[in-house]
């Protein structure tokens, strides 16, 4: 038993260095944290652009924390500080660069195979990105643009003309975030916009009325082509424009394949299933962060999910 996890906490975004605290801070002794890339917080890093202001209430959703993690307002840069400090002061074991092959339950431990060996937990909690496997677009992207093609920021430089696809937050919150530097486009299939949540929405129109954001809506891109090194795309509208870079924006898919690897069973819409706990049809098996939203989720509720499974964990065991 002296190698068994009291949980194992697969995914190091908010999720699960919310679960992490949590469980040290209240009395779960043996912790291990599991994250595929080369450090915590792999999404952030990754699609956020740098400065980029992070809001406790993300996009005006009013939280309230619920439990030991003092989350504040600031940037990208402070985000990652703060998580820094929380892993390193308390002491979480993390395996970085270890990717999860599977979860089996055996009896009531789980068996956790990694590229790194094997792990035994009484618990586990799948804490992973949408954004890992962006959805792309099914016509042909010309090999000679793909460094001009990309599915987040990190790659823009000011200046540039810039043509964001989708009709979500991100596709909005990454519109308005450009154009204060760059000459931006919003393109998206349908006439209005409708997915983007009302802070958002009014956003959006401030920076129209502004002249700051060019919409270009009821149409759909039938091609992308190169010319003279710049992306020539083809609308169904029998348009074409010249662009320096083209970001899309159309969301994340859910990680179906991995979450039957780790036994979790889904809905008919290849959602996980699980109760207000946060605990999958699996019992000890847990769902946090991300992935525990059909939309947009914020990482201070990432964070209250922690502190919820974690306290569940403590009563069921008493």
């Amino acid at each position: 038993m002296d190698n068994i996890y009291d949980i194992i906490i697969i995914g190091g975004g908010p999720g699960g260095i919310g679960v992490s605290i949590e469980s040290k801070i209240l009395g779960l002794e043996k912790i291990l944290l599991i994250e595929k890339s080369d450090n915590h917080s792999h999404t952030i890093r990754k699609f956020y652009k740098d400065k980029k202001r992070v809001d406790k209430d993300w996009q005006g959703q009013a939280v309230t924390l619920e439990g030991n993690i003092e989350f504040i307002d600031g940037t990208k840069e402070s985000t990652i500080d703060y998580f820094d400090s929380l892993l390193d002061n308390h002491l979480i074991d993390a395996k970085f660069n270890c990717e999860v092959d599977k979860v089996v339950k055996s009896g009531d431990i789980f068996i956790v195979t990694t590229s790194d060996g094997e792990f035994a937990s009484k618990n586990v909690v799948v804490s992973v990105g949408r954004m890992g496997k962006p959805n792309k677009p099914s016509y042909i992207i010309p090999p000679s643009l793909k460094t001009q093609v990309n599915f987040n920021l990190d790659k823009c430089s000011n200046g540039e003309k810039i043509v964001i696809i989708g009709g979500g937050d991100s596709a909005v919150e990454y519109a308005c975030d450009l154009s204060e530097t760059n000459n931006v486009t919003l393109c998206y299939r349908r006439a209005e916009l409708s997915k983007p949540n009302p802070t958002n929405q009014a956003l959006f129109t401030t920076y129209k009325q502004l002249g700051k954001i060019t919409p270009k809506f009821g149409v759909n891109i039938e091609s992308l082509d190169n010319e003279h090194g710049q992306i020539k795309m083809v609308f169904s509208d029998d348009t074409s424009e010249l662009f320096d870079r083209a970001i899309y924006a159309l969301g994340g898919t859910t990680p179906i394949d991995f979450l039957k690897k780790c036994g979790v069973v889904l809905d008919d819409n290849g959602e996980p299933i699980f109760d207000s706990n946060y605990e999958t049809k699996t019992s000890g098996m847990f769902i946090a962060g991300d992935i525990a939203f059909k939309s947009g989720g914020s990482i201070a509720i990432a964070l209250n999910h922690g502190h919820k499974i974690v306290n569940y964990i403590q009563n069921k065991n008493i």
